[in-house]
């Protein structure tokens, strides 16, 4: 029995010490479940605020490459050429830099900004191919704007379908 009591101590610690161990192991394991759906949660408003702002910025480019905007830009004194030119790299320029967009689109979303961008850069072309070679720059962008005017209004459709899309997305 005397070899037992010198034990007692360390038993009785050890009584002491499982429950504690016990809650701080429960404690431990809920604040690492809590912070995980917390980093979680975090990622998910993140997300969405990054798909929001991918639908600003492309709905931005879509109005900027209106033919209504497109006109106004540039000096008066270019050549046709020299403004088809200009604006065909803008609207590429701004295109690539928003590019990196589509990752938080749907894909039918950015087929149709691919698609406006493109009807744009070939209506240009066709507008040019259709007027002959003397007229001026003010004639161009006349002729422009009724043709896109005549066509399907594609980039207000396109614009359409972004705001739906960001109401169901967010």
């Amino acid at each position: 029995m005397a070899s037992f009591s010198g034990y007692l101590p360390y038993a009785f610690a050890l009584i002491i010490a499982i429950p504690f161990l016990v809650l701080l192991r429960q404690f431990v394991h809920s604040y690492i479940t809590l912070k995980t759906q917390e980093i979680k949660l975090l990622s998910v408003k993140s997300n969405s605020e990054n798909k929001a702002q991918a639908y600003e910025r492309m709905t931005l480019f879509m109005e900027r490459i209106k033919p209504s905007n497109l006109v106004q830009r540039f000096d008066k004194e270019l050549a046709v050429h020299e403004f088809i030119f200009l604006t065909e790299k803008t609207i590429q320029d701004e295109f690539e830099y928003n590019s990196s967009q589509q990752l938080y689109l749907t894909k039918n979303s950015w087929q149709n900004i691919v698609d406006s961008k493109l009807a744009v850069i070939d209506l240009l072309h066709k507008t040019y191919e259709g007027m002959n070679s003397n007229a001026s720059l003010e004639e161009f962008k006349t002729v422009f704007i009724v043709n896109y005017m005549n066509s399907d209004d594609y980039i207000a459709s396109t614009m359409e379908n972004l705001r739906r899309e960001i109401l169901i997305v967010a």
